[in-house]
Formats: C-alpha cells, structure tokens, sequence
C-alpha cells in the first residue's frame, strides 16, 4: 500500500515538471532588433539600441512559466544623427554614465492565444522603474539548417517619457514643441533554445 501511494506522489510530481521548466533562451542580437521612435514637431524621428542581452522562459503550452529579463545599454542609442545621439545621451535626457542599463522584467503573461499575448513587466529607465504592457506577437518556434531551436517574436508598447523623468523640450515660437511625450517602442526578437 506504501509503495502504491508512492508510485502515485511521484507520478504526479513529474507530471508537473514539465509545465514548472520552459525552455530556456537566449536572445540571439543578429536577429533581435530594439527600435522606437518620437515625434519631432510634425514627423517621427526613428532610433534603435545596438547593444543588448537577455534571455527568456517559453513553452506555448505553459504560459504561467514564462519569464523574460533584457537589459539595454543606453549609450548604445543610435538615431543615425552623432550630434542628436550625443544630445539623447547627455543629463537632458537618458544620462547614460548615471543611468547605463535599461532593464525590463516580466511579471506576467495574460490573454494569451496561439498568437498573440500581452506581457507584463517592469521597465527601468533613467532610474525609474515603471509597469509596462507588452503587446506580443507570437511567431512560433523552428529549427535552423544548423540544428538550434528558435523562436521568434515581436512586441509593441507605448510609453510617456516624462512618467521616467525624461523631461526636456523646448517650445517653439508656434507654441509647439520640439520632442513628443510618447515613445513607441518595438521589438523584434529572437531566440536560440539553450541546451
């Protein structure tokens, strides 16, 4: 009777296993691209980070288990504009040598279907830490010719600049102002399976 009941305790631990680890990736920077963009007075202005790391939890079967860290070196913001990119850099606005890192962490999945989710977390910029939302494309998981596993995503946000102290503008004499308050953020992201 012992060894019944602890064929079936056993059973039922393993039985979890799989939904308490998800697969373990690491994201791949050749093919994950950290983008924005702001308006400038009329138009939008279009920049990206080159310099990045992260990995993520995933098993689509699992959403519960999924978890997501990424950390974003400021200074490696790149608006193709050395002038502008340096302005973005200085104590007006991103204060790099203060505030290096922009780090996110999820918190957790919701609404999730085969290929969309939302994915919450928290964002830190500029020493400010903020909840933000995720609007995640799911693009599914595959092999490569070399034999590693992806899996691939995009993720979309918009956030207000100020709600991280990103304050500065200047009014124009047409009462506008030179830099918007929302930043969309996009993110395409890729994945290898760690083995």
């Amino acid at each position: 009777m012992r060894s019944r009941v602890l064929v079936v305790f056993l059973l039922c631990i393993f039985s979890f296993l799989p939904a308490l680890h998800a697969a373990h990736y690491t994201l791949d920077a050749d093919h994950t691209t950290v983008s924005f963009k702001i308006r400038h007075i009329l138009s939008w202005v279009q920049g990206n980070f080159r310099e990045f790391q992260g990995s993520f939890e995933y098993d689509p079967e699992a959403p519960d288990t999924w978890k997501v860290e990424a950390t974003i070196q400021a200074a490696s913001i790149d608006t193709r504009v050395t002038q502008r990119d340096n302005h973005l850099r200085s104590k007006d606005f991103l204060e790099v040598e203060t505030y290096p890192a922009i780090i996110f962490k999820s918190t957790g999945v919701k609404d999730m279907t085969p290929s969309s989710a939302t994915l919450e977390g928290l964002l830190t910029i500029h020493g400010v830490e903020k909840p933000v939302a995720l609007n995640l494309q799911i693009h599914g998981v595959a092999k490569d010719p070399w034999g590693n596993t992806r899996s691939a995503f995009t993720a979309t946000t918009t956030i207000n600049r100020k709600d991280f102290g990103l304050t500065w503008n200047e009014v124009l004499e047409t009462g506008q102002v030179l830099v918007g308050e929302e930043v969309v953020i996009t993110l395409e992201v890729e994945g290898i399976l760690k083995t």
